[in-house]
């Protein structure tokens, strides 16, 4: 059987790219479930994860973790935030092509 779950995404975010081929930030992944350190950051287990950024200029989402770690760490921990932000890259796979086993559909409005 096949789940089927609604994932709100921004309107101007480009396609789910083929599987394999580069990251365009389309953002599917992240708003399916978030990865290992995303559960960590998110407090959940499924859903979107609340490290997700959209970035508006780019019209692409992108890891905030990865890009503004330091806002995802506890304040007395800070030191941590550039190790943060590899085990990011790490998790996410950054740099090896997607890997979101998802199909899309996209809903028409009524």
């Amino acid at each position: 059987m096949i789940e089927r779950r609604v994932i709100e995404i921004h309107a101007e975010a480009p396609p789910l790219p083929a599987f394999g081929t580069p990251c365009n930030g389309c953002g599917l992944c992240c708003l399916a479930e978030p990865c290992p350190l995303g559960m960590w950051v998110s407090r959940r287990r499924t859903g979107a994860c609340r490290a997700l950024q959209w970035e508006a200029e780019a019209r692409r989402y992108r890891c905030g973790v990865v890009a503004e770690p330091q806002r995802f760490v506890p304040s007395g921990l800070q030191r941590l935030a550039p190790l943060l932000s590899r085990l990011a890259r790490r998790w996410i796979s950054a740099g090896s092509g997607c890997d979101a086993h998802l199909e899309t559909e996209v809903d028409s409005p009524p």
